[in-house]
């Protein structure tokens, strides 16, 4: 059932992205702005550099804080992004990544084509494959 169907058929496209020398401060307005808990870096070519989620501003801010640093603009993106990022490729399953999902504790995976950010997919995108899939019976 869900193995012929691919992360592609079920991700968001339409991303709130940063870049590295995106502001900090800037960066989480954004998060705030569109109601999300984080999002994915990207380079000019597009591939996926690192996630920045509301625990790692948190991080910065009370980083800042302890060494009673001006916060002026906060830094940039690049400073406090997460690097080791955990994402599934284009064309993975959706039995694969239902069991990274449950493996690796996340809520949300990038998606990525040859190293390129392409999407995001989520636990819920998932359950919707799933519910599609017993509708057609």
């Amino acid at each position: 059932m869900l193995r012929s169907v691919k992360a592609q058929d079920y991700m968001a496209t339409n991303l709130i992205s940063f870049s590295p020398e995106t502001q900090l401060f800037d960066a989480i307005r954004a998060l705030q702005e569109y109601g999300i808990s984080g999002a994915p870096v990207v380079n000019p070519e597009g591939q996926l550099v690192g996630m920045l989620s509301e625990l790692d501003c948190l991080q910065a801010i009370l980083t800042q804080t302890y060494h009673e640093e001006e916060m002026g603009s906060g830094g940039h993106v690049r400073d406090y992004m997460t690097v080791q990022v955990d994402t599934v490729a284009h064309d993975a399953d959706l039995t694969t990544v239902a069991r990274q999902f449950i493996e690796r504790g996340r809520r949300r995976l990038p998606v990525v084509h040859n190293g390129r950010l392409v999407g995001q997919i989520s636990r819920g995108d998932i359950l919707r494959a799933v519910e599609e899939f017993a509708k057609d019976g």
